[in-house]
């Protein structure tokens, strides 16, 4: 959930409260800004819903590990910025929570992440139990630096069934579609698409996925890989001109940038039917399921991003994160426990918590617990759409290192609130560095 990295220059004066905010979100013990323990690990995630599952394993693990596990959390919203912040100092965690990718290689060539083929060699099952595909986003330089945890995230149209019904509309399965809808939509009062832009990085949503359908996923890995011309392609200028065109219909209403899904905004406007969509990653499931889950009993309903006529993109294609994973730091002094914990990674208790609230774990054993989850309809929903997507394209400022994310949401932003055109936005994305 995600993530999401602010200017560099404020993470010094956030870096100041970070020790009070890991110590009153530690879970089950006194947080890092004791200094590690000598008879402890820490263990430093995403502070959202998903960490009842995280406790929980955590607790299972202290109830056998002479060295105990204390789960740290950080907001979501502050997440990579205060990461940037601790790693490499006292408060370094003894293991983290990222994305894979770009997200830890600025890390890994700094030297301070530990390669996790030795783990793997003492047991193999740390590897051999993941989807390949998966596992090796976490693959840098040919050495493996993350186990998956959590579990896949593709990014999903959650819709409110009631708004749709009453406005006499249906989920539109065509961008034409969808902009009769959010026509039809604002004549009945409605904000038709829910839009966390204060947090920014669910607005690049947009982007990644339409440019998916537009072009399909080769043109981003060849900008990623530093083609700069890439992004000034007649594809890249047909996918902002839709996007103009769907932002100036009023499809997210005017206030969208006043709006988060970090504080639970976004999503509040879904589940109360003042928004009928909202593009967003499928832990909006268990977002939705810890704050409103007489909603989701009732009214929740979830498909697939808009095709696109004549588009180059598989309509089956997605984008999202492929996974989260765990990453440990060279610095740990309990090497030994850290492997023992993330054994749990690929446990039948982690699969059956973590379907219990919405998430799709990426274990080969995962298919034989989906009839027996909570959410079970969702559960095999999202398998389905992972197991036959052609392509899954990662989220783009996951796929940048984490000092290109500011650039990607101030382009993003300013485009969709008329403050740059199109030729602005592609100088901005030609100004990255190659993934």
């Amino acid at each position: 959930m995600q993530r999401h990295t602010r200017l560099l220059r404020t993470t010094v004066v956030g870096g100041a409260a970070l020790a009070m905010t890991l110590s009153l979100a530690a879970c089950g013990g006194s947080g890092a800004s004791a200094g590690k323990e000598q008879d402890k690990i820490h263990i430093l995630v995403y502070g959202d819903a998903t960490n009842k599952v995280e406790k929980q394993l955590v607790d299972t693990f202290n109830k056998t590990s002479d060295v105990k596990a204390v789960l740290d959390t950080i907001p979501g919203a502050d997440y990579q910025t205060k990461l940037q912040t601790v790693i490499s100092g006292k408060q370094a965690p003894d293991v983290f929570f990222n994305w894979g990718g770009g997200s830890i290689k600025p890390y890994v060539d700094a030297g301070l992440l530990m390669p996790l083929d030795g783990f793997i060699e003492k047991d193999p099952r740390l590897k051999s139990d993941f989807l390949p595909s998966v596992f090796n986003t976490a693959v840098v330089d040919g050495k493996p630096y993350g186990i998956p945890m959590r579990g896949t995230q593709p990014v999903l149209m959650f819709h409110n069934k009631k708004v749709l019904k009453d406005a006499g509309v249906s989920v539109p399965r065509t961008w034409d579609e969808l902009l009769t809808t959010v026509k039809t939509l604002k004549s009945k009062g409605v904000t038709p698409i829910a839009l966390g832009g204060g947090d920014k990085w669910p607005t690049q949503m947009w982007f990644q996925y339409l440019y998916d359908r537009v072009a399909g996923p080769e043109l981003f890995a060849k900008a990623a890989g530093g083609d700069k011309n890439a992004w000034a392609s007649p594809d890249s200028k047909k996918a902002l001109g839709m996007l103009r065109e769907l932002v100036d219909a009023g499809a997210f209403g005017t206030n969208y940038d006043s709006v988060k899904f970090t504080d639970g905004g976004s999503p509040a406007l879904l589940a109360t039917g003042k928004a009928a969509f909202e593009l967003m990653g499928s832990w909006e499931y268990s977002t939705l399921k810890d704050a409103h889950p007489d909603f989701v009993k009732s009214d929740l309903g979830y498909g697939t991003f808009p095709t696109v006529t004549g588009g180059k993109g598989d309509p089956a294609n997605l984008a999202g994160n492929t996974n989260n994973y765990y990453s440990v730091l060279k610095s740990t002094k309990h090497p030994d426990a850290v492997a023992a914990f993330l054994k749990l990674m690929y446990s039948d208790d982690f699969v059956k918590a973590q379907l219990g609230i919405g998430n799709l774990p990426t274990t080969t054993n995962t298919a034989m617990f989906l009839g027996d989850s909570d959410n079970p309809e969702y559960s095999k929903y999202q398998y389905d759409l992972v197991a036959k997507a052609p392509a899954f394209q990662l989220s783009w400022d996951q796929a940048y290192p984490p000092a290109a994310a500011t650039t990607i949401y101030t382009a993003v932003q300013q485009f969709f609130n008329g403050q740059s055109d199109a030729d602005a936005f592609i100088a901005a994305m030609q100004s990255l560095p190659a993934a």
